[in-house]
């Protein structure tokens, strides 16, 4: 059989742990047999970002921006724990969090819902498409460890001179600091990414923030939103049949639970962090969520939307028997070969992505499925099977 011929490369970021070994086998199993791959790689892998002083990550973040897709395995982001274990020369910051910087774009995340499995919020009928703000707060903050009593300020310096101070605290004992910042420029494109989606997409759009409380930080976000809304996508939206909602970010949670799903939420960075993973466990799985970057300028970086699955790569170290589940990474590979296919006019690539994602799907409804779906699946007489496993019995369907 001819392979499915590439004319661009993508860019391939491998990553770490019990995710780097899914990697390798997907590719074996999955692609290669069908698929003439061509890729530019990047080792993401600790060990090698240690070695490059980090320089690898900059180097993919730079290669998206020349091709255009990129498809992501989970990485590690160092702790103290990890630094000791893998002898680290520093704490190396999230390599997301890096690339989304460089690249400047919005994640876009929602779960991949499949028979028999019945999310935990009965209400829920349709998926809930996180959308994350993919630059600063938390993820660039600068952190102080306050060793004693002493005044801390917040202070800003023009190029003009000019110097705008606040006294954050006056402390009394020992403590801690953080400093966050956001980019207008990059809350703007975040806002345009997600209502252009949303018009894509044909999905009411909600935004939250706590602007009550943070009444210049979170305000500003809410500000930009609604300016760029009514200028340029109040009557797009009207004429689409679609909402833009805004409200209080505890509002949006209670609000969310009792929806029937459907529609975008979007989040700041942290506040996305945390609730696409919300909504991944709840509909199924954290390893059943798509996770796509999208830049403004048309850049486009497919991962799974978890972890490196540490536990069970310590297991597979022992020689013992894992059971991941490997759906979310096999689609991202589908996602960048679908887009990759889409720019390229290569209608090949994208139909083998819609059928390997259809033989994932395919495999998990006739009863064939990782060990944490076998727990929650409403299907019955049903064959839990291991990491290769799973990925050998999608390579027979294909």
């Amino acid at each position: 059989m001819s392979k499915i011929q590439m004319t661009t490369p993508l860019v391939e970021m491998d990553g770490d742990e019990m995710t780097r070994i899914l990697w390798k086998m997907i590719k074996e199993e999955l692609i290669l047999p069908y698929v003439d791959l061509k890729t530019e790689y990047y080792d993401l892998g600790l060990e090698h970002r240690n070695e490059t002083n980090d320089q690898v990550t900059f180097d993919s973040a730079e290669a998206t921006k020349k091709y255009g897709v990129a498809v992501k395995c989970a990485t590690i982001t160092p702790n103290a724990a990890r630094m000791e274990e893998y002898d680290l020369k520093e704490m190396w910051k999230s390599p997301n969090g890096t690339i989304r910087a460089i690249l400047d774009g919005t994640v876009f995340r929602a779960p991949i819902t499949v028979k028999g499995i019945t999310p935990t919020v009965s209400k829920w009928k349709k998926p809930i498409t996180i959308a994350r703000h993919a630059y600063g707060d938390v993820y660039k903050g600068v952190e102080i460890k306050v060793p004693g009593p002493g005044k801390a300020e917040l202070v800003f310096t023009g190029e003009d001179g000019q110097e705008i101070r606040e006294t954050i605290h006056d402390f009394d004992g020992p403590g801690i600091i953080q400093g966050m910042h956001n980019l207008d420029a990059s809350i703007e494109s975040f806002a345009r990414s997600c209502f252009t989606y949303a018009l894509d997409t044909k999905q009411d759009l909600w935004f939250a923030t706590k602007d009550t409380i943070s009444k210049k930080y979170d305000h500003n976000f809410k500000d930009i939103f609604q300016e760029i809304y009514d200028k340029e996508y109040a009557e797009k939206f009207e004429a689409a049949g679609i909402e833009y909602f805004y409200t209080l970010i505890d509002d949006a949670v209670a609000r969310v639970m009792r929806s029937e799903g459907g529609f975008i939420w979007a989040c700041k960075n942290y506040d996305g962090d945390v609730m696409s993973d919300m909504i991944s466990s709840a509909f199924g799985s954290l390893a059943m969520m798509t996770s796509v970057l999208v830049s403004p300028q048309g850049y486009y970086e497919y991962e799974a939307a978890h972890g490196t699955v540490q536990r069970h790569y310590y297991k597979h170290l022992k020689g013992e028997e894992t059971s991941t589940n490997s759906v979310a990474t096999i689609f991202a590979w589908t996602g960048a070969l679908r887009k990759r296919g889409e720019l390229d006019g290569n209608q090949e690539l994208m139909d083998f992505a819609d059928r390997l994602e259809k033989a994932t799907l395919d495999t998990i409804e006739s009863g064939t499925m990782t060990k944490d779906l076998a727990l929650i699946t409403t299907l019955e007489n049903v064959n839990a099977v291991n990491s290769e496993g799973f990925i050998k019995a999608i390579a027979e369907r294909l």
